[in-house]
């Protein structure tokens, strides 16, 4: 993809795609209570984000790590990085899996939604994306919680069920469903989604049954 040109010196990205994918909170340290019943659902979906991702890269799509920063303010992203992949870290096996390339972004946030306090608008302004590929953990909160934000701001949304997980199931699917009737996203699986110059789009008509009830 060729670079955007930018002569301004603040906010510059050096890609330009109408989409990007986000994986929300996936380099995470799962150091609270039912890290347990998270980590049962989130390891498996790390596995169809890790191949969502590497298809998003082969087709010049940006992928955006939007990530917490655990309280660690003193810490960039490497280090974030750093500490889930330790040992030490019940995280570890899903923060190896799904390491940052080279290429790839970084957001670091300081709450629930992507976009509150963070650079993700303008990240997004500069690569010039209005399609956005949701996907991470949990789905029931931060992934929900950055879709409603990025709804309020007219952009399209792609939330593929496959590559989202919460403690609960029932909470994930709820929130799913949330966000296909109200936020207008398309849940369909991570293979029915194709990535093109032009964006991303879902392949074949939606499934029965997925109404706007």
């Amino acid at each position: 993809m060729a670079p955007e040109t930018d002569t301004t010196l603040h906010g510059s990205a050096p890609d330009s795609h109408p989409a990007a994918l986000l994986l929300i909170d996936v380099i995470n340290p799962f150091d609270f209570p039912e890290a347990e019943q998270l980590l049962a659902a989130a390891r498996p979906a790390a596995e169809r984000i890790a191949a969502l991702a590497a298809r998003a890269r082969e087709a010049g799509v940006p992928v955006v790590y939007v990530n917490d920063n655990f309280g660690r303010w003193r810490s960039d992203f490497k280090k974030v990085v750093e500490a889930c992949e330790a040992e030490d870290s019940k995280g570890r096996d899903i923060a190896r899996l799904l390491r940052p390339e080279a290429e790839d972004y970084f957001v670091l946030k300081p709450k629930h939604s992507g976009f509150f306090a963070s650079a993700l608008q303008l990240l997004l302004a500069k690569l010039r994306s209005r399609q956005l590929v949701l996907t991470g953990f949990a789905g029931n909160i931060c992934v929900l919680f950055t879709a409603n934000d990025a709804y309020m701001r007219d952009l399209q949304l792609f939330v593929p069920e496959d590559c989202c997980a919460s403690n609960e199931a029932h909470d994930n699917e709820h929130a799913l469903r949330q966000m296909r009737v109200l936020l207008k996203a398309e849940t369909a699986p991570s293979q029915a989604l194709t990535f093109s110059a032009e964006g991303v789009e879902r392949r074949g008509p939606p499934p029965s049954g997925r109404g706007a009830g």
